[in-house]
This record gives structure tokens, C-alpha cells and sequence, in this order.
């Protein structure tokens, strides 16, 4: 029998989508399941968006598109960028993919050659280390614990960085943790890649419209204009509008790095669909209220839930500023058992915690830090409070 590429051997089933699936069979089986598992924001867009689908179904040309993605659609990306302070690209700076997945993954295939090495800090988004493998590049990964708010130091950059890897990747605001850097912070990290010029820097910056607490995003290129040659912005439809099934993702970066996309689009997706196209634009360029409200949602999700785990003795949380997520370390609990149930790591614990309680959440080894779980609070706001009150009723229940 021929065989399979060995690269497949290197690709693992979502963590994530294991316990999707589990939590998905229990309920269907009858089972009262409250799901803190998958991180999609569980809202839709707003009717402008249908609108212009309806529209564009109505005149659609059923032709081929552009490799590097709909004019329209490029201005109103470029547009959009504008408030986040990342002005002078132009249409050659950017390219649209099926997701910002999708758009690291064809970076991953631009950038590194087998063998090559990438960065990037731990806790890290499980498909970096997944895209990684595939590709056969090399990993560092940099541990960066509730210790240190889960953050990257300068230092621990400086050290990663002595090696030249060929590709640094970071997420902010970040998932797993929901940790957002400061300006000050990203100013320190910005003034040591500035001293790595053979480096590529990827901002996977996805959440960057659910940004809290006043804090504000901030890039790499705010601090250190000069890094703007090798940094690559890329950004999404899914989280900021609620459409993650819609599948655009985008990037941003110096024209031979997309112009290297590009290529990849063209011999893999073509293009996105007309009909896509015309929701992106509406959802770029239209009103921005939906987005808006749900970034104020999300945030007093995040007081509730963070009231929660700081009343859990022994649970440590540092406090998240964006995103959907909050990222505890649950290890104390390690050792313990809950009405017999021996649990020794987090995914017994997350196992036990999905048949006592019907409370799914994923485990920390997903995203390289197995001491922690992760809780994405996007559910319907009516099944946050009860889930949070069997979440505390466990950690209370363990002997």
C-alpha cells in the first residue's frame, strides 16, 4: 500500500476540537452541558452584512477572483487598519486568505525552510506548534508563566533571538491567557528585535479590537518604525464580527513577503468567494456597533468570571485584558480527588470536571502549559453564572 507524506505524521488532531466533540456527544445523549471550550465569539454580525450578501448573490459574476484578494475588499482592510495606527501600506502590502489560520499557515510555507527555526512565547494558540511540525521547522518555545503574567520579557527575546531564528511569532492580545502588553512592554520587546535584523517578526493580532481596561493595542511598528521591513501584521473577520465561519483572514507586511502569499493563494485557494467578499466589506466599512458592544460584553464577562476564580483557593489567575479568555493554573489541585476520582494533571482534571459538572473547558498541555485550563466565557450570557458556580462547586468539592 503507498504510503502517506511523513509531514502528516507530524499533524495532531485540535486538542480543542477533542473536547468540542466530547462535550457535543454528552449533550447529545441528554446531558446538561455548559461549554467554556471553543473560542469563537458566539455572536453575529450585524444586518448590513447580510444585506450586502443579499446584494452581491443578486449580481453575482461567478467568475474567478484575484490571487491577493478583491480590490474592494483590500481598501477596506487597508482602511481598517488605519485606526490602529498602521498607516502607509498600500494594496501590495496586503493580501486576503481563507482565515488568519490560513494566513499563517502560508507564511509558515513562505518563510521557513525545513529545519529552520521559529519562536515564539509560551503559552501559545495550538496551531503554532501544530503549523510548525508540519512544515518541519524548529520550535522554541519561551516559557512564560503566571509568574510573569504570562508575558515575554526583553530578556528572555534577547537570548531566543542570539540564535537568529528565522521567524519570531507573537499574539497580542493572546490566546490562550487573554494577556494584553502595554505600550511600555511592547516598546522594551520592539528595542531588542530592532538589535535582531535577520529576524521575521509575525503579529498574530487577531483580538486586536477587544483590547480592555482602557489599554489600548499597540504594535511593534508604534514603537520602532524601522522594524516595519519585516513585520507582519496579520488580522481576521472571525473574532472583531463575529464571523468566523466566514473564513477571511488577512495580512499585512513588506511586498515580497505578501507577493509570496500571493503566489501560495494562487496555487491552493485561487481566491475568496465573490459572496465573502462583499460581507467583508460590509463588515470592514459598515457600522462598527455590533463589535463595539460585544468588546464592553466581553469585558464585564471578564469581571464575572475573574470574580470567580479569585474567590478559588489556591487557584491562581493573573487578570486578562482582551480577548475571551481567562487562563488559571490549576495545578494545586494536582494530587487531589473529587469524590474518588484521582486527579493527577489537567486533562484528568478537565475530564472530571466535564462528567461531575458538565463543564467543559480544554487543558493547559494544549497550549504548552499543562499546570492551567482555559476558559473561553462567550457563552450565552444566561449559562455564564451557572457554569462559573459549578466551576467553583468542584475546586470546593476536591479532597
Amino acid at each position: 500500500m503507498p504510503q502517506l507524506a511523513q509531514r502528516v505524521g507530524r499533524a495532531k488532531p485540535s486538542a480543542i476540537m477533542v473536547v468540542a466533540e466530547k462535550a457535543k456527544q454528552l449533550k447529545a445523549e441528554g446531558r446538561d452541558i455548559i461549554s467554556f471550550s471553543i473560542g469563537v465569539p458566539n455572536f453575529l454580525p450585524g444586518p448590513h452584512v447580510y444585506e450586502a450578501v443579499r446584494q452581491a448573490l443578486d449580481h453575482d459574476s461567478g467568475q474567478y477572483g484575484s490571487n491577493r484578494g478583491d480590490p474592494a475588499v483590500l481598501d477596506a482592510f487597508l482602511k481598517h487598519m488605519l485606526p490602529l495606527g498602521l498607516d502607509g501600506y498600500t494594496r501590495e502590502n496586503v493580501v486576503v486568505t481563507v482565515g488568519a489560520k490560513h494566513a499563517l499557515y502560508n507564511l509558515a510555507e513562505a518563510l521557513l525552510d525545513e529545519g529552520d527555526e521559529i519562536v515564539f512565547p509560551t503559552p501559545y494558540w495550538t496551531s503554532y506548534l501544530d503549523i510548525a511540525e508540519i512544515v518541519g521547522a524548529k520550535v522554541t518555545a519561551l516559557p512564560c508563566p503566571p509568574e510573569q503574567d504570562y508575558k515575554l520579557t526583553p530578556a528572555q527575546l534577547d537570548a531566543a533571538l542570539q540564535s537568529k531564528p528565522r521567524l519570531f511569532l507573537f499574539n497580542n492580545p493572546s490566546n490562550p491567557t487573554g494577556m494584553v502588553y502595554t505600550r511600555a512592554e511592547i516598546e522594551a520587546l520592539a528595542d531588542v528585535l530592532a538589535k535582531h535584523p535577520d529576524t521575521w517578526v509575525v503579529t498574530d493580532d487577531i483580538y486586536n479590537r477587544m483590547v480592555f481596561d482602557g489599554i489600548g493595542y499597540h504594535n511593534f511598528v508604534h514603537a520602532r518604525p524601522e522594524l516595519r521591513d519585516r513585520v507582519i501584521f496579520a488580522d481576521s473577520l472571525s473574532k472583531t464580527y463575529g464571523m468566523p465561519g466566514w473564513r477571511v483572514g488577512f495580512l499585512a507586511g513588506p511586498v515580497d513577503a505578501i507577493r509570496a502569499v500571493v503566489t501560495l493563494n494562487s496555487n491552493a485557494i485561487t481566491n475568496v468567494p465573490e459572496i465573502v467578499n462583499a460581507a467583508a466589506v460590509a463588515a470592514l466599512t459598515g457600522p462598527q456597533d455590533v463589535p463595539d458592544a460585544k468588546c464592553r460584553e466581553f469585558q464585564a464577562k471578564r469581571d464575572q468570571v475573574m470574580a470567580v476564580m479569585e474567590s478559588i483557593p489556591g487557584l491562581v489567575c493573573p487578570r486578562p485584558q482582551g480577548a475571551f479568555y481567562v487562563f488559571p493554573d490549576v495545578s494545586f489541585a494536582f494530587g487531589k480527588s473529587h469524590h474518588g476520582r484521582r486527579i493527577e494533571n489537567d486533562v484528568d482534571l478537565c475530564d472530571a470536571l466535564l462528567d461531575a459538572k458538565g463543564v467543559a473547558c480544554v487543558p493547559g498541555s494544549a497550549f504548552g502549559e499543562p499546570r492551567a485550563l482555559r476558559i473561553s466565557y462567550t457563552c450565552p450570557t444566561p449559562q455564564l453564572a451557572p457554569g462559573l458556580e459549578r466551576f467553583r462547586e468542584f475546586f470546593a468539592e476536591l479532597a
